[in-house]
C-alpha cells in the first residue's frame, strides 16, 4: 500500500484535536501507512511548492489561513468558491484544489427552527457559517470590531442594541476569542434574553468556553464546536477517500 500523508496547516495548533481524530480514523480503517500531522506555518507563501515537497496527498486549513490559501491554489470547488474560504485541500496531479467542509458541517448541526442570527467574526469560519445560514434562508448579520471594512457587518454595540429583541435568536462565535490558551477571554458581554437564544461557539477547546458558561448561567441554550469539528473532518476524509478510489459524487 502506498504511503499517504495528510495534515493540518495553521499558525498556532496547540488547540487542535484533528491529528487525534484522523489517527483514530486511520487505525479503525486499518490504514497503517496513512499519517496525519500538524504543521504550524508562519505564512502560506509558496504553499504549493511546500505541499508537493512534503509529499502530501491533502491537508486541512485552519485560522488564520482559510482565506489566505486561495491565491495559492489551482482550483476551487463550487462550495469553496461560493463561501470564499477553504478548509480542505486535495492534491491531484500536482494541482491543489480547495474545498470547504465547514459550511455543510455547520449546516448539519443546526436545528430546524427559523431564527435571526448574528455571526461574530468575518473570517473564513464566519463565511462558512453565513453560507450555511443562507442555505437555510436564515437572516443574519456579521458582527465586527471594524464593520466599516465588511459588507453586511454591524458593530458589537449595534448588536447589543438589536439582538435581544428577537424571539428566536442564534448567536455564533466564529472568532478565535476564548480559544486555548486564552481561555479567560470572551467576544461578547451577554445580558438576560427575552426570548429563546442559542449561543453557538465554534471553539471546542476549551469546552465550555467562558462565553458558553456565561450564556448558560443566563438561561440560554448553548452548543460548542466539537460536533462540527468531527463532521467537517469526516467530510474532508470523504473528499480525500473519493479522490483515492476514484468515486464520483
Amino acid at each position: 500500500m502506498e504511503i499517504k500523508h495528510f495534515g493540518l496547516i495553521g499558525c498556532r495548533l496547540g488547540h487542535s484535536f484533528s491529528q487525534e481524530w484522523f489517527s483514530r480514523k486511520f487505525a479503525e480503517l486499518g490504514l497503517k501507512k496513512y499519517s496525519y500531522e500538524l504543521f504550524e506555518l508562519p505564512s502560506v507563501d509558496g504553499l504549493k511548492e511546500w505541499a508537493l515537497r512534503m509529499g502530501l496527498s491533502g491537508f486541512n486549513v485552519t485560522v488564520p489561513y482559510k482565506l489566505a490559501v486561495i491565491p495559492q491554489l489551482d482550483e476551487l470547488d463550487e462550495v469553496a468558491a461560493s463561501v470564499g474560504a477553504v478548509n480542505c485541500v486535495t492534491i491531484e496531479n500536482e494541482r491543489l484544489i480547495g474545498h470547504n467542509t465547514d459550511a455543510p458541517a455547520f449546516q448539519q448541526t443546526l436545528d430546524e427552527g427559523e431564527r435571526k442570527a448574528f455571526v461574530m467574526g468575518t473570517g473564513g469560519a464566519a463565511r462558512a457559517v453565513a453560507y450555511a445560514l443562507e442555505q437555510r434562508n436564515i437572516d443574519y448579520k456579521f458582527v465586527s470590531r471594524t464593520p466599516e471594512k465588511h459588507p453586511r457587518a454591524i458593530s458589537y454595540d449595534e448588536m447589543r442594541q438589536e439582538a435581544w429583541k428577537h424571539p428566536r435568536l442564534l448567536i455564533v462565535n466564529a472568532t478565535p476569542v476564548g480559544m486555548y490558551p486564552e481561555v479567560d477571554s470572551t467576544p461578547l458581554g451577554l445580558q438576560a434574553p427575552e426570548g429563546d437564544v442559542l449561543v453557538y461557539d465554534l471553539i471546542y477547546n476549551p469546552s465550555p468556553t467562558r462565553l458558553l458558561r456565561e450564556a448558560a448561567a443566563l438561561g440560554m441554550r448553548t452548543k460548542d464546536g466539537l460536533e462540527m469539528l468531527h463532521l467537517q473532518a469526516d467530510l474532508s476524509w470523504k473528499i480525500w477517500e473519493n479522490k483515492e478510489i476514484g468515486i464520483k459524487n
